[in-house]
Formats: C-alpha cells, structure tokens, sequence
C-alpha cells in the first residue's frame, strides 16, 4: 500500500504542475506535509533546500528521498518513475495534437495564464516557509538569512548551491 501511496503522492502533482518542476513543488508539498503526513513543513523546507543545491531536475530528486524514506529503494524507484510518468504520458498522447494546432492563438495563451498561477502558488510556499521560519528561528536570524542569501546572489553574484551551502552550515552551527 505503502507504494502506491508513494505513486500518487508524486503522480498527482506532476500531472497538475505545469511548468516543470518548480511548479510541482507547492503541489508536492501538499502531498507529502498536508496529505500524507511524512513531514513535517521544516523537514520538507530542509529537503528542498538540499535537493536545490544538487544538479538536475528538483522534482525528481524529492521523489527519489522521499519514496526512499517512506519505501526504501523501491520506493525511491516508484517515486521516480511516478515523477517522471505523468511527462512521458503527456507527450505521447498530445504530441500530435499540439503539433497540429501550435499556432493558434489559444495554444500560444496557456502559457500567458498559467504563469500567474504558479508565481502565486510559489508566493504562497515562500511565504509559508518564511512563517515557519520566524516561528522557529526568530525574526532576527531570518531576516539575516533572507538578506544575506539576497546579498551573495543578486549583488555578489555568488552560486545558490554555494548560498545554500553555507546556509546548511549556519543552520548547522547555531541550531
């Protein structure tokens, strides 16, 4: 059961998040916090944050850790597959149907009214991360955290996966 579980719980969310993995993450977040109940918001806000800082696709890389978590090596390969499934359905069946119609003015808006949608369900996420954050952490030591992470990326132009890095170590060391 426990497989199946772990399918749908990454399935889901990737047939409704359009827009890659960026967009599946709220979605796989209600799965595994609000759902299923595996972890905790931090626990899945720690999981993001080291999945962020490794190469490739972020979706694929919270189905691998947390199918394995919850189910072992299979589980991680069910979790995977199940993160990954819902893109290679899609492309099969509507390959030739967006071919045919790609330039209709109705194929090219999709992508005009669902940006919105997922900056606010992005918004959302960071603004529950950045609650749980003060709750726990303090005000003080989050904003430090959000303004020197601002500071080394937008203005130092240093690496998120160094940013987060050293944000592990801070969290680390004071925690």
């Amino acid at each position: 059961m426990i497989y199946w579980k772990i399918f749908m719980a990454f399935f889901i969310p990737g047939i409704l998040g359009y827009g890659g993995g960026p967009a599946s993450i709220p979605l796989v977040e209600n799965e595994v916090v609000g759902h299923y109940e595996w972890m905790t918001r931090q626990e899945f806000s720690e999981v993001l944050a080291v999945g962020n800082s490794l190469p490739g696709p972020i979706a694929t890389k919270l189905a691998a850790y947390i199918g394995y978590t919850e189910g072992g090596v299979f589980g991680s390969i069910v979790g995977l597959f199940a993160s990954v499934a819902p893109s290679i359905i899609l492309m099969l069946v509507l390959m030739a149907v967006l071919l045919k119609y790609k330039d209709k003015p109705q194929v090219k808006n999709i992508s005009i009214i669902v940006r919105p949608i997922i900056a606010v369900l992005l918004g959302v996420m960071t603004y529950q991360f950045a609650k749980d954050s003060v709750l726990t952490l303090g005000a003080l030591y989050t904003i430090l955290l959000v303004a020197g992470s601002y500071l080394l990326m937008e203005k130092l132009k240093w690496h998120p996966a160094l940013v987060i890095l050293i944000a592990l170590v801070v969290g680390a060391v004071t925690g």
